[in-house]
């Protein structure tokens, strides 16, 4: 049994306590308290009490009565309102059982009288009774009315339905005409019915042969048009249902939900969710912010929440890998052919100015090195050379500080690294740092230690300092050749190919040029009379004139190749570097090249490579997560030096936008707000005067049109050659943001021996200078054991009775104090200067 309280009870029904207890009371119940108990029986008997006092009895109720009032207001003449209340009432009697049956019984009869009123009797009689058509007999006195009425009708009728009768025997015995007018003398004989009672009867008139028996098909003289025609009106209705029939669509609406199979990568947002899912945006946002997720059309979901999302709408889900047009694209490069034996890509590395270019162009035999702006090299320069034991291609990379990044893209794209050491200046940075890069990726070392023709040349140093970073030479017991050469008179060159050529055939280098070619940017600049150029190592396969080629988040086709001469040449096999032009952007250095059958596809790849590139900067813009917040807090502060930076080609600019982002400290900061390839153009011009940034050109101009904004708006521009003079620059302009900082100098230092009164002056320390020099128009503190009691400055200094400037040490002065007038003896004066001090990085 069920037990509640009186407290619970009335929770449950949503009443008062005390209102319950004064129901339960009229209802005969002994409750008068919240705690006591109700029990099952007792909550039926309040029931049927408040049953009862409701008018309502115990079975189901008979009638309901809804009441409704609505109050309205009715302005009159003037400011007077008159509120109107209008009042109804109506009331739903449910019927007895015994009344509905009746009811039914009623409209049953009523139909059978109808349908017997309108059936025709089975043979004609020449006489009709003049009653008339009765309706259907309703109840008791009536239905003998409606009988003598229906009999009436059906005698009226006597004439129709013996012409609808004697029509087929006339047509049958050769008369075209004999049915028709049977037909209209009975229709004038008859008395005048409506077209419902006239339609019936020429339905129900027509022959119907039995299923067993089946007339025979009756001979039928062709027809007239007026007879036809006379047929479609009068009753020949079949053409037009089946022309009504034709007209009916067959669609039909579907009897479930629909599932439908959706493809769900690493992201996707809300818009194409709902319509891979054929659904309106708004339903996903309004599902996503049930689940408690608020979300708006162009946000970015998640794999796991969106297949949630499908799922709970009852969706098929598909898991796709966003780089699925990657694998796509790797599959469809797999190429099975003949390996050959290929060049070996030699990248030479080393500190800046230990004769990397110089070293190459004697190999190379020609001046190279006198070329490079400030005699050094600060792109990457591509050759092969031919020696009596094969090919050798060599990358000459930069040795500056900057071209890290470049020195790593080497590297990453050679079989083996020669390390420049100049033997009278040993191991340095750039050194070590090159060690590092082919350690990291795989590559042989072979050392050249450079430079031993000049006088302090020291190469067992060399071998110290090397073996100190895991480089042993081979007569120590490693695996490192050391070759001592000369860029200058050429000594040691061939032993140093022939150390190459050795660690190539070690390696077993191979390639299959039968295979689409596959390759690497070197390096890429922007030619105004040519397009995009870029410089091209391949690694695999033939690259031929023609090609359709992806590199990067670039594409297109192959109009020209170039070698390291300038010379036009139509294909280019493995280990072989080329100038290639005709694609549609300068590609990053590093960017893998390769080549395609179809532009479409090389066109999707590049677009997708685009987006991601784009999702990812966009990424970057936006990271305002909790972590960062703090960090990127003062961020605002900072002064920033704006600079708009162009340059010839792409790893340079790399290189100078890697360098001045490190510039700088908590309180100034560089950034890069536009950076490309080729000259400064009118938008550069545009963009720096709206960011007020300076405009900085490596190795490029400006033209017409950005000289003009230029001068016009008066812009700083300049122009560099050399990656040191920027660098130098732009750190003196950020010095120059710093400002200064205020120092004080102690000047002299003046004990208080005694204390004099004054008229004119009050208080007159005698002092004597301990330490430096008391200047008359400086700054003064009182020191009283050793803490400041005063800050001000001097109202007088007398040496005797004359005034005086300047009292050195070791000698007695008075002293007035402008403002202070409680000095003691055995206080200290000290007199100092501020100066403001030039702050640097």
């Amino acid at each position: 049994m069920t037990q509640v309280t009186v407290k619970e009870l009335a929770l449950v029904v949503d009443t008062p306590v005390e209102r319950l207890l004064q129901q339960m009371r009229e209802a005969g119940l002994p409750h008068n308290r919240a705690e006591q108990v109700v029990t099952d029986e007792e909550k039926q008997k309040l029931l049927a009490h408040l049953k009862s006092s409701h008018g309502e009895k115990l079975e189901e109720p008979s009638k309901i009565t809804l009441k409704r009032k609505t109050t309205s207001t009715l302005r009159v003449a003037g400011s007077k309102t008159i509120s109107v209340e209008v009042r109804k009432k109506k009331t739903f009697v449910k019927q007895e059982p015994a009344e509905v049956a009746a009811e039914q019984k009623r409209e049953q009869d009523e139909k059978r009288a109808a349908e017997a009123a309108a059936r025709p009797a089975p043979e004609a009689k020449p006489e009709a009774r003049p009653e008339a058509a009765a309706p259907a007999p309703r109840r008791g006195a009536d239905a003998e009315e409606a009988r003598i009425r229906a009999v009436a009708a059906r005698q009226a009728s006597a004439a129709q339905v013996a012409a609808a009768v004697a029509a087929p025997v006339a047509v049958e015995a050769g008369q075209p005409g004999a049915a028709e007018r049977a037909r209209d003398e009975a229709r004038r004989a008859a008395p005048k019915r409506n077209e419902d009672d006239e339609r019936r009867e020429r339905k129900q008139a027509q022959p119907r042969p039995s299923l067993k028996e089946k007339a025979p098909t009756p001979r039928v003289a062709p027809r007239s048009t007026e007879e036809e025609s006379d047929r479609f009106r009068r009753g020949g209705r079949g053409g037009k249902s089946k022309l009504k029939k034709r007209n009916q669509h067959g669609f039909q609406s579907p009897s479930g939900p629909i599932i439908r199979e959706v493809n769900i990568g690493e992201t996707i947002t809300v818009a194409e969710l709902a319509a891979q899912m054929s659904v309106k945006g708004a339903e996903v946002v309004k599902f996503m912010f049930k689940m408690g997720t608020p979300v708006t059309i162009n946000q970015v979901l998640d794999q796991e929440t969106a297949q949630l999302v499908a799922e709970e709408l009852g969706h098929k889900v598909t898991l796709v890998s966003e780089n699925a047009l990657e694998e796509q694209l790797a599959e469809s490069l797999k190429f099975e052919g003949e390996a050959e034996s290929r060049a070996p890509v030699v990248t030479v590395m080393g500190h800046v100015d230990h004769g990397k270019t110089s070293l190459l162009d004697y190999i190379r035999r020609t001046k190279v090195a006198t070329g490079e702006a400030g005699g050094i090299t600060q792109h990457i320069g591509a050759y092969h050379v031919e020696t009596d034991r094969g090919m050798v291609t060599f990358l000459d990379t930069p040795g500056h500080a900057a071209f890290t990044a470049m020195r790593a893209r080497g590297a990453k794209a050679t079989d083996i690294v020669i390390l420049v050491v100049a033997a009278d200046d040993g191991v340095m940075p750039q050194t070590e740092e090159a060690i590092q890069h082919a350690k990291a990726a795989g590559v042989p070392i072979v050392v050249a230690v450079n430079k031993i023709d000049k006088p302090g040349a020291d190469l067992d140093r060399i071998k110290h300092d090397l073996a100190a970073r895991e480089v042993i030479p081979e007569e120590w017991g490693g695996t490192t050749q050391f070759i001592p050469v000369s860029a200058k008179v050429g000594t040691g060159i061939d032993e140093l190919l022939e150390a190459v050529l050795l660690q190539a055939e070690v390696l077993e280098l191979t390639a299959t040029p039968s295979a689409p070619g596959r390759g690497v940017v070197i390096e890429s600049r922007l030619d105004k009379g040519r397009g995009p150029v870029a410089t091209v190592l391949v690694q695999n396969g033939t690259l031929r004139q023609g090609d359709i080629v992806l590199a990067g988040v670039n594409y297109g086709r192959v109009r020209a190749m170039l070698d390291e001469n300038g010379q036009p040449i139509k294909e280019a096999g493995p280990s072989i570097p080329v100038e290639i032009l005709g694609l549609d952007g300068t590609p990053d250095a590093g960017d893998d090249l390769t080549v395609l059958a179809d532009e479409k596809k090389a066109r999707e790849v590049a677009l997708f490579r685009q987006g991601k590139f784009r999702e990812v900067k966009l990424a970057r813009a936006h990271a305002g997560k909790l972590e960062n917040i703090f960090e990127t807090m003062g961020q605002e502060e900072k002064k920033t030096l704006n600079i708009v930076l162009k340059s010839d080609v792409r790893g340079s600019l790399e290189a100078l936008q890697g360098s001045l982002a490190g510039l700088g400290n908590e309180e100034v900061q560089v950034r890069v707000v536009g950076g490309g390839v080729g000259g400064i153009t009118e938008s550069d011009a545009n963009l720096a005067l709206a960011s007020n940034a300076v405009i900085f050109g490596f190795n490029v101009r400006a033209d017409a049109g950005a000289r003009k904004i230029v001068e016009q708006e008066g812009l700083d521009l300049r122009y560099y050659n050399v990656i040191y003079d920027i660098i130098e620059d732009v750190k003196k302009a950020l010095t120059g943001m710093l400002g200064s900082d205020v120092r004080e100098n102690i000047l002299g230092i003046a004990e208080v021996r005694d204390v004099f009164r004054s008229p004119k002056f009050g208080a007159v320390a005698g002092c004597m200078v301990v330490e430096g020099n008391v200047h008359r128009n400086r700054p003064i503190r009182v020191l009283r054991d050793d803490v400041v009691v005063f800050e001000g400055e001097l109202e007088s200094l007398r040496r005797f009775k004359d005034d005086v400037a300047e009292v050195r040490a070791g000698m007695e002065c008075g002293i007035a104090v402008k403002s202070y007038n409680d000095v003691r003896v055995g206080d200290k004066i000290e007199v100092f200067e501020k100066v403001q001090v030039a702050r640097s990085l």
